[in-house]
């Protein structure tokens, strides 16, 4: 076999290995999510995220935003609803769960009502350059790993709904296009 042929053939055996391992690691991440993560009920609201469940406390953190300012969960505690949004400009579920974000976002903007997006280690000047150019109006904070630690965010993109006192209200692990469920959770969090 000559040189051009055999690397050809190189190629070849590296592209397919490639495929496999890529289908490799789609399928554990969806076993994670689908089963490990909510229980096999597919995608979703879920009851609980590692060990964080609804109806306990939302792990309070502080992190900078894309101004360099420090945000910290509690400072919302006793005036707004948070939904946190946790993503990465890579991820295309994520991108997608975005839009609809900005959706909801204008139907129930109002000084009750904040979402902070946490992006997952991602160099500020992408992030900021993703978010100018898609116009996003939600708060865009960055998180090193450690907020999405103390919630055991496993898969992306994930949301939680935490209610005025700092309780965690609803869960959502994975994109799901009907939002209908988590609209009704917040309008009925706003009218407490």
């Amino acid at each position: 076999m000559d040189a051009p042929a055999k690397n050809s053939a190189v190629s070849r055996v590296l592209a397919v290995a490639g495929l496999i391992l890529f289908a490799a690691a789609t399928l554990w991440i969806t076993y994670q999510v689908k089963v490990n993560v909510q229980g096999g009920r597919g995608r979703g609201a879920s009851h609980e995220l590692g060990s964080l469940k609804l109806g306990q406390p939302a792990p309070d953190f502080s992190t900078l935003d894309l101004s360099n300012r420090s945000i910290a969960l509690s400072s919302y505690r006793g005036q707004k609803v948070v939904l946190l949004d946790f993503w990465a400009t890579w991820c295309g579920p994520c991108r997608m769960e975005m839009v609809d974000l900005q959706a909801l976002l204008d139907k129930l903007h109002g000084p009750s009502f904040e979402i902070l997006s946490l992006n997952q280690q991602e160099p500020v000047d992408q992030v900021s350059q993703f978010i100018r150019r898609k116009q996003y109006g939600f708060h865009v904070l960055l998180d090193p790993g450690e907020v999405s630690a103390k919630y055991g965010v496993r898969a992306i993109p994930t949301l939680v709904l935490v209610d005025t006192n700092g309780i965690v209200q609803w869960l959502q692990v994975g994109y799901s296009h009907d939002d209908n469920e988590l609209d009704q959770k917040i309008r009925n969090l706003l009218k407490k």
